[in-house]
């Protein structure tokens, strides 16, 4: 059984409850002070405590989506996601559809009611990356009437290490999505969710590493390309938009201000401003000043030029750590490169917060890829 699998969660349950009734059963009988019963009773304890311990963690990771599978979690993902021969896979084509699930509102099990959720492996032309990700298709893209209609598109990324699984079952971006189109506060939007994380277990940055993964560019050019062959997307200049949340949130920010062109609209939910290096990272740019110049957003601000692209970024007054950076990044940014904002008044860097951003954040977003 997976990681993120309810079983799981349910067995780790019922394993710490059935401990701590043994435990209280027991207890009298090992109420003695021989060596026997001092090792019982701290046998118990401890067995009662890791098993509260593991449910815990199970219950957070599935609500959070940190990790993916048990080798995700242990590290034993080691190299995968980059492809270096494409003549191996080139006979399957750059995307593979490989599983559908619908959407959690009513009457969802249809597609023309609910939309879908397409699971798909990506190949990038470029960058020799192959990776996976969840299409969101909105049940407009079914009906008869819309079948020769195009529809804008927005990629939406998790945090790092996060997992793509969490976008909709933590996050309900499809779900929020079909509910404000129905609504009437945005269009319907084709969401590409996905992890920024193309090569685990390295946390990228979305940067083309020097010898690495080309992340960049499979996010500025192979995903849209592979997406827009395949779905009904807007082929227009600008006509994508990008949303991520932390991790995802810098690299929203950062492909919408280098590629305007293909990204009109990018929104960083809790982002940070410059990528960090550390032990998940490794050494981004392998001392290319010029590279690690232009990953760092307010460097971009201070001495770029600004692109013709629309930025939201969000953060809380209480409980972010990114709110005086946000504020700064709000300051330097200059026309024609339009800024918004979402100040919570309070709010930590979790998926309550972002759930609480996401409706407008959407709203947003369409307005602005839209016609």
């Amino acid at each position: 059984m997976g990681l993120t699998s309810s079983k799981v969660l349910a067995l780790s349950v019922l394993l710490a409850v059935l401990l701590f009734a043994g435990t209280v059963w027991l207890w009298p009988r090992l109420a003695g002070r021989t060596w026997g019963s001092v090792a019982g009773r701290v046998g118990l304890l401890l067995a009662t405590q890791l098993a509260l311990f593991l449910s815990v963690g199970l219950g957070v990771n599935q609500a959070f989506g940190f990790y993916a599978t048990w080798d995700d979690l242990l590290g034993r993902e080691q190299g995968q996601g980059v492809v270096t021969d494409l003549g191996a896979v080139s006979t399957r084509g750059p995307l593979q559809v490989v599983g559908t699930r619908y959407v959690n509102v009513p009457g969802g099990s249809r597609p023309k009611v609910g939309g879908q959720i397409q699971k798909v492996d990506i190949v990038g032309k470029r960058s020799h990356i192959a990776t996976s990700a969840y299409v969101y298709l909105p049940p407009e893209y079914f009906r008869h009437h819309y079948r020769d209609h195009t529809f804008p598109a927005s990629v939406v990324l998790t945090g790092y290490p996060g997992t793509a699984e969490a976008l909709f079952k933590g996050l309900r971006y499809p779900t929020t999505a079909h509910e404000q189109a129905r609504e009437g506060a945005m269009r319907p939007m084709i969401l590409v969710m996905m992890r920024p994380t193309v090569a685990p277990p390295r946390d990228t940055e979305c940067v083309d590493v020097p010898g690495g993964p080309q992340t960049e560019t499979f996010f500025a050019h192979d995903l849209p390309q592979v997406i827009s062959a395949h779905y009904r997307v807007h082929r227009r200049s600008g006509s994508w938009g990008v949303v991520g949340d932390s991790t995802g949130g810098y690299c929203a920010l950062k492909l919408a201000m280098h590629h305007p062109r293909v990204y009109g609209a990018g929104a960083g939910l809790s982002a940070y401003y410059k990528a960090p290096i550390d032990a998940t990272t490794g050494d981004l740019f392998h001392g290319d000043e010029a590279l690690e110049r232009h990953a760092d957003l307010m460097w971009t601000l201070e001495h770029g030029r600004p692109p013709a692209t629309s930025l939201l970024v969000t953060t809380s007054r209480r409980g972010e750590s990114n709110y005086g950076n946000t504020m700064r990044f709000i300051r330097e940014v200059k026309p024609p490169t339009g800024i918004s904002s979402i100040v919570l008044d309070s709010g930590g860097h979790n998926f309550n917060t972002w759930r609480r951003e996401i409706p407008a954040t959407l709203a947003w977003v369409s307005a602005r890829i839209t016609d």
